[in-house]
This record gives structure tokens, sequence and C-alpha cells, in this order.
């Protein structure tokens, strides 16, 4: 299923805040964004509508259901292994963390399991 970079972003900003807090809300996910909250709200009713998260109606908490996990976790997963490639090769960590950002949302399959594959190759060269 193809999904929206946008809606990538928020699903990846769910979970990382979903691991530095025990309720998400969408003021939360405002705040970490710089992000208006009728502009996150918006995109919440979208991605709850989509099947991607679920929004507790008492205290508004926001929970990743499978789908959105699943495209989360490939999406952070991709950041992090992109923003310390790019670090290990000498880029400064606030750029690597950018690019980072936008490179995680068009990078082929392909083309990440290579840089992981390379990354590792040097890794075990020792060269680093």
């Amino acid at each position: 299923m193809t999904i929206q970079e946008s809606a990538e972003m928020y699903l990846e900003t769910i979970l990382r805040l979903s691991e530095k807090r025990s309720i998400v809300r969408s003021i939360d996910i405002a705040h970490d964004m710089g992000f208006s909250k009728p502009s996150v709200s918006r995109a919440i009713k979208n991605l709850k509508e989509n099947g991607y998260i679920s929004v507790d109606p008492d205290t508004g908490a926001i929970e990743l259901l499978e789908p959105g996990m699943e495209i989360a976790s490939t999406i952070y997963e991709r950041h992090k292994a992109i923003s310390s490639y790019l670090i290990k090769l000498g880029v400064d960590p606030k750029t690597a963390e950018e690019d980072a950002c936008r490179i995680e949302h068009v990078i082929s399959d392909e083309s990440f399991r290579a840089i992981q594959n390379h990354a590792s190759a040097m890794a075990g060269t020792g060269l680093k």
C-alpha cells in the first residue's frame, strides 16, 4: 500500500514519542513536529480513518495499529540507519539527521538493503 510522506512522518513521530512517554496525544505531536493543532487533528483523523491508528475517546491517547506500526517501524529503522551511516561518513550529525529524514521516505528497499549490507561489510573489515 502506498502512503503519503506526510502520513509516514506522523506515524514515525507517534512511534518515537511512544518510546519516550506512556501516552501520546495530538498536542505532543504538534509540539514535536512544529505543526499547528488543527493541522495535526486533520492528519490524525485521516490516519484513524485509514486504520493506521486508534484514538481513545476518553483520554485522547493515540496508539499505532498493526498497519501503522509496520510503516512507522520501517521508516524509523531507515532514519536511524541512514543518519548513523552519514555520520560515520563524516557528515555533521544535525545535517545527517535532516538528510536522513528526507531520504527515508524515498529510498527503495533495494537501495536501503545495499546500504545496510555495505555498512555491515565495512564494519566487519574494521573500516569505519
